[in-house]
């Protein structure tokens, strides 16, 4: 039984109030079918209809109770009465564990087939990256978008910039194994006046317009608080999930404010793992349709997108 377990008040509260409240409709529907005046009016009229005191046709009345009946029977046998797990021992999630069990039996064979492919050739099977597409839409759309395209804090999977490095390997890896990054809060260390200093320097790696002094202020303490992970130019490092700072695309926004948000309080991304979920021969499938995004961007000669959030 994996349905929630209430506390023993709560599950005789429900179990009291479901019988009970078939009882009353019981009664409700039998003292409504003995009547005291059948064939006259019980003085009720409104706009000129009086009402009869009739009762039931045969075929409502036992309709109801048929119903009431079946009620009975469905709570017996199904879970539904506070913590009863009924005597079928139905439940959601063994029904999904069994939907499940169904569909690899039938499919596993095929999953495996192409779990034997290389990615790089993988790419180039249709109908593997229509099932690619569809494990896409049902695990990854909701962070990264419909079309990879992602959001403030999910990253766009149809550029060529990857934090964690963007080959057939890496990209199986993250899928795989979920990835971890953590970059600490910076505020604490550098002051005020520090973060503001940082961020000029950052800007300026980046290409952009930047306060000379507090640019050249904010590089040593760039050397001595950022460069072991994203590189004494700013270039990076994917080993470590470091992004580049020279590029101007950026995950969180690319404003000062975004910036110096990133560099005060930090920032902790997870991304899950998937291995567990959908087996190795699915995150394989997947992995060579995450990569066709990728090369899709390559081909059209596309600039990875700027944007100032």
């Amino acid at each position: 039984m994996n349905n929630a377990i209430l506390s023993s008040g709560w599950s005789w509260f429900v179990i009291i109030g479901t019988f009970g409240s078939l009882l009353y409709f019981f009664l409700l529907l039998y003292l409504n079918r003995n009547i005291s005046n059948p064939g006259k009016t019980t003085g009720h009229d409104y706009d000129g209809i009086e009402e009869y005191d009739n009762p039931l046709p045969a075929w409502w009345f036992w309709g109801f109770l048929i119903s009431i009946l079946f009620a009975i029977g469905y709570l017996i046998y199904y879970p539904g009465l506070g913590n009863f797990a009924g005597i079928g021992g139905w439940s959601q999630v063994g029904a999904l564990e069994e939907s499940q069990e169904a569909a690899d039996a039938r499919y596993g064979p095929l999953f495996a087939q192409y779990g034997a492919v290389p990615i790089d050739e993988l790419v180039e099977d249709v109908t593997a990256m229509r099932m690619g597409r569809r494990l896409f839409a049902t695990n990854c759309a909701v962070c990264h978008g419909a079309a990879g395209t992602g959001s403030e804090g999910f990253p766009n999977l149809g550029d060529a910039l990857w934090h964690w490095g963007g080959s057939a390997d890496q990209i199986k890896a993250s899928i795989a194994s979920g990835r971890n990054a953590m970059m600490p809060a910076w505020e604490t260390p550098l002051q005020e006046a520090g973060v503001k200093e940082v961020t000029e320097y950052v800007m300026q790696l980046a290409g952009r317009e930047a306060d000379p002094a507090l640019a050249a202020a904010g590089q040593a303490h760039y050397t001595l608080y950022c460069a072991a992970c994203h590189g004494a130019d700013g270039s990076g490092q994917p080993m470590l999930g470091a992004p580049s700072l020279n590029e101007e695309v950026w995950l969180y926004g690319n404003s000062k404010l975004r910036i110096e948000q990133s560099i005060r309080h930090g920032r902790n991304g997870r991304m899950p793992a998937f291995t567990e979920r959908l087996g190795a021969d699915k995150v394989h499938i997947l992995s060579a349709y995450v990569m066709s995004l990728r090369q899709d961007d390559d081909e059209d000669g596309d600039e990875p997108e700027e944007t100032e959030q």
